[in-house]
């Protein structure tokens, strides 16, 4: 693997619509979850250099299945269904619930949870909940505060002081980490991946 980006290498592997549907084939993944207006697709397309592989959309919450992007033979990216679409029965979004926490909770090969967060809009209900699952099952978590570039830098890194506090005084900052991120940017990839090695264990592997 380049030590420079391994996930421009990512393609897509195969969607799942619940736990029992995932490769076995995967050793180790890395996944991303976040409110379905986060920016979730568009950060994964910017962190693998490729516009077209997670789908973007203008109508939030297209994302319903696990999506798998392989980086080799026994690593993936996951991208998990967006949180938040409103005109979807209440029904499904409870069953969409209860498989997104029982991915979280018995997938064996989950290394991490990259949480995606609109800068603006930090720590909603849904954020909040998915902290509570990896806290339970003690999952390493990193804090994308997405879009960025819509506040002065200024404000910004403001926001990102307060996450951080608010982490640490909820006493989980040992397992949870934030920075800044924009797709429209490009900024806040080189820290991503190196976070994303460090979940993967590729340091230990060179």
């Amino acid at each position: 693997m380049s030590r420079q980006n391994p996930y421009q290498k990512a393609v897509f592997l195969q969607s799942a619509a619940k736990l029992s549907q995932c490769p076995t084939s995967v050793v180790a993944e890395v996944a991303f979850a976040g409110r379905s207006n986060a920016g979730k697709s568009s950060a994964i397309n910017t962190l693998t250099d490729n516009k077209k592989l997670a789908r973007t959309s203008k109508t939030p919450g297209r994302t319903q299945l696990i999506n798998y992007f392989s980086i080799d033979d026994e690593n993936s990216l996951v991208d998990l269904p967006g949180y938040g679409y409103a005109k979807v029965p209440i029904a499904m979004k409870r069953e969409w619930d209860k498989n997104l926490s029982e991915y979280l909770q018995n997938r064996d090969a989950l290394r991490g949870l990259i949480l995606l967060m609109d800068i603006r809009h930090p720590f909603q209900e849904f954020d909040t909940m998915m902290l509570n699952w990896a806290m339970d099952g003690e999952m390493p978590v990193h804090i994308l505060l997405t879009k960025s570039d819509k506040l002065k830098r200024g404000a910004a890194k403001s926001t990102l002081l307060a996450v951080e506090k608010h982490l640490k005084e909820s006493k989980v900052d040992d397992l949870v980490s934030a920075q800044l991120f924009s797709s429209l940017k490009n900024e806040g990839v080189t820290q991503l991946v190196g976070v994303l090695d460090n979940f993967f264990a590729l340091n230990e592997q060179e």
